[in-house]
């Protein structure tokens, strides 16, 4: 079933002089919009293309081959476009801003600033807004996590010990100053390594493999790089 704010494979059923309609089997007869400019070259009636669905500035339903920075039920590092009374406008890789509205703002958003925000589907409106209040959106660690694992990582702030970084998508780690030795800021995104599970439901983490064993072969192979490289 197709689900605005995600990425979806639908086929073209339908060529006109400004677009293709797309549809797929589970969405029923309507049919969704792919604006000319946004069509691959060569592509024809029958094909299957991946796009991005979401609502425009007239509320219709309609496909991209852009791709957002986020989808709904994803975190982002986000630059503000734009703020008024109504809320913040993010940039995030479409035509399109995302809105922030202001009661989902933690502290009142600035236009030139970036913010951590989550991107859900509002149930109301129908159309993907972000929300910096992002406390009821981090999960509990998963149980079966184990220390040493390699996780995907995106940094959400600096802290005077550290960076405050969302964890798979769906949890919250400390990186300790102290034990970086290469420049991060927050918004990077990366991979990193569980180094301790803490009893506040937070994992501490470490840009480098953990233990002696993990981190001397890593060590090794760059170390052989940069002679080979100086012969």
């Amino acid at each position: 079933m197709i689900e605005v704010g995600k990425h979806a494979d639908l086929e073209i059923v339908k060529e006109t002089d400004f677009g293709v309609y797309l549809s797929e089997e589970d969405f029923g007869e309507e049919e969704i919009l792919l604006p000319m400019r946004y069509v691959p070259t060569e592509a024809e009636v029958g094909d299957i293309i991946n796009v991005f669905v979401y609502r425009d500035s007239e509320d219709r339903i309609i496909a991209t081959t852009l791709v957002p920075d986020a989808v709904v039920g994803e975190f982002a590092y986000l630059k503000v476009d734009s703020a008024t009374k109504t809320g913040a406008f993010m940039e995030w890789g479409l035509p399109k801003d995302l809105l922030v509205p202001f009661t989902n703002q933690k502290r009142r958003m600035e236009a030139g600033r970036w913010y951590l925000v989550y991107l859900y589907l509002d149930k109301v409106t129908d159309r993907v807004v972000g929300t910096s209040k992002i406390g009821k959106y981090i999960e509990d660690i998963d149980p079966e996590m184990q220390e040493g694992d390699e996780v995907s990582i995106l940094v959400a702030g600096e802290t005077e010990i550290g960076y405050r970084v969302i964890v798979e998508n769906k949890y919250l780690g400390l990186l300790y100053k102290s034990e970086i030795f290469k420049g991060i800021k927050p918004g990077h995104i990366g991979k990193a390594y569980i180094k301790k599970f803490r009893e506040d439901n937070r994992m501490d983490l470490s840009l480098q493999p953990v233990g002696y064993v993990a981190a001397i072969p890593d060590a090794s192979e760059k170390i052989l790089h940069l002679m080979n490289e100086n012969e």
